[in-house]
């Protein structure tokens, strides 16, 4: 549709709306990080709107220290960078064979993958806190990553099978003539043709392992093995809330995931969309 056929009122209306989605996406951010240089007293006392009377720096610096969060931080980062590579490249591999090698078992093994994207986290947590138990990995990182890596792979290997059905038969044939294996096909071949589905399946894993709290809370007790969410939730109890350390502390926990999207916004988009044309 040629802009100049647009009216001059439906182009307002459309703008209004795109800058309303931006004001409500964004305010929340610019409210907790202006919130996390208040004292608790000042935010329990004043307006939870309003920006600080007296900016309160030291949140930072004593949340840092008293949650342990280099600690954390490198927890974190091990867990998701880990889970992100296992997931992406397994859920590839899986993809390869459930789209491209035909057997009488492939529709069984696929289907039952499939289901893992019906069950909810709380529906498996005590079978899954027995069975960690159970093979002596609790409190220990394999524990945690294992679960990781399996719960992100039914969402993967959807993804991952979905769109490799579409890469052209012909170009494994021919391979496949040539006289090359399914290995050296799938890194050869398949693997720099998934880049955009990479990309969007590493995006929900990343996101979904630096913010997870409950798996690692559950399957840990040692501080050394314990992730940032588990650190910002040291301030707050029953018994009361330590606000100020408490939104210093989400702040910290946001920024690499604000980072991770001002470097590979570009990536981002291009591997959504991919991913969604494909699909």
């Amino acid at each position: 549709m040629d802009d100049r056929s647009i009216s001059p009122l439906t182009k307002c209306i459309t703008y209004l709306i795109m800058v309303s989605f931006a004001v409500f996406a964004i305010y929340p951010i610019f409210w907790l990080i202006t919130t996390s240089f208040k004292t608790t007293q000042e935010y329990m006392t004043t307006s939870k709107l309003a920006l600080p009377k007296i900016w309160y720096f030291e949140n930072y610096p004593q949340t840092w220290q008293r949650g342990k969060f280099t600690l954390l931080f490198v927890n974190s980062v091990i867990y998701s960078v880990i889970t992100v590579v296992s997931v992406v490249l397994l859920a590839i591999m899986a993809g390869f064979a459930f789209a491209k090698l035909k057997y009488r078992i492939t529709p069984l093994l696929h289907g039952l993958f499939i289901i893992g994207i019906l069950l909810t986290l709380q529906s498996i947590l005590v079978p899954l806190f027995l069975m960690v138990n159970a093979v002596k990995i609790f409190n220990t990182r394999l524990g945690v990553l294992i679960p990781y890596i399996g719960l992100g792979l039914p969402m993967g290997v959807y993804l991952c099978t979905d769109f490799i059905k579409h890469i052209p038969e012909e170009l494994i044939e021919s391979s496949r003539i040539d006289g090359a294996g399914y290995m050296r096909i799938f890194y050869r071949i398949i693997l720099p043709m998934c880049a955009p589905v990479a990309v969007t399946l590493a995006i929900i894993t990343f996101t979904g392992t630096w913010n997870e709290f409950i798996l690692v809370n559950l399957l840990t007790y040692s501080d050394a093995l314990r992730s940032l969410p588990v650190g910002v939730s040291r301030f707050s109890g029953a018994l009361g809330s330590d606000y100020g350390k408490q939104f210093s502390g989400l702040v910290i926990a946001l920024i690499p995931i604000l980072t991770f999207y001002a470097f590979f916004r570009k990536q981002i988009t291009k591997g959504v969309t991919a991913g969604a044309v494909k699909g």
